[in-house]
């Protein structure tokens, strides 16, 4: 467990607490929430190209539900033929259809790291984590423009978390409803999915530190983006093969 520990701390929380620490010290004014928005930028840039294939491996899928089902159905009494079929559509397809979990599985280890970081990282007498070349800041101003205290947890943010949940779940179940029969299993999972996962987020973002849920909101505001975009150039894409 040590060694777990200790390959998370090296790998994830000393190098974003550093990052955050360096891009409070850079900036004209030391404001934490600040910090955090255009912290979240420089990760969702890094997670970029793994987010676009994502994106893209789900939206592909979701069109192959059809031949998916089908297969699912001929193949029903034998999972080791159907196993075959499914790679088969799924390799002529090219696609991966664990492209889609990849980037949660990054995000988790990350929110950890964060969580760890205003639990117990700003503290200025405990700042020990420091890479030699970040200056250690003499006190760290935890107000977001002056208003939101980013050590408490913040109601407001913890709705906006939920209702930007809501929109990036409600981009990619519409694309996957075009495909799915109203009384179908994953039409109604996807339904109930839609509505469950951003209550789940404003449940637990109503007692985060408020800098923790900014990170949520800022890093799925632009996930929104990311997804319109790269959504709407895949569907021109498709277009122009047809």
């Amino acid at each position: 467990m040590s060694f777990i520990i200790s390959i998370f701390n090296t790998f994830f929380y000393q190098p974003l607490f550093n990052g955050l620490i360096f891009l409070y010290n850079i900036l004209p004014v030391h404001d934490l929430g600040i910090a955090i928005v255009l912290f979240t930028v420089v990760i969702r840039l890094i997670l970029y190209p793994l987010n676009q294939k994502a994106i893209i491996s789900q939206a592909a899928l979701s069109k192959l539900q059809p031949q998916i089902k089908e297969i699912q159905e001929k193949q029903k009494g034998d999972k080791v033929k159907q196993s075959q079929a499914l790679m088969e559509l799924y390799k002529k397809n090219d696609i991966n259809p664990a492209a889609g979990c990849l980037p949660l599985l990054v995000q988790l280890p990350v929110l950890l790291a964060l969580y760890q970081v205003f639990l117990a990282g700003l503290d200025p007498n405990k700042l020990n984590s420091l890479y030699s070349f970040v200056q250690k800041p003499e006190s760290i101003n935890l107000m977001f423009l002056g208003i939101i205290d980013l050590s408490h947890a913040n109601y407001v943010l913890a709705v906006l978390a939920g209702i930007f949940t809501y929109f990036q779940s409600k981009m990619m179940t519409s694309s996957q409803a075009a495909t799915s029969k109203d009384g179908d299993f994953s039409s109604i999972l996807n339904k109930q999915m839609l509505y469950f996962m951003p209550l789940f987020t404003v449940f637990i973002s109503w007692k985060l530190p408020a800098g923790l849920t900014l990170y949520w909101v800022v890093i799925t505001l632009f996930g929104i983006i990311q997804q319109y975009l790269i959504l709407k150039k895949h569907g021109r894409e498709q277009l122009n093969k047809n």
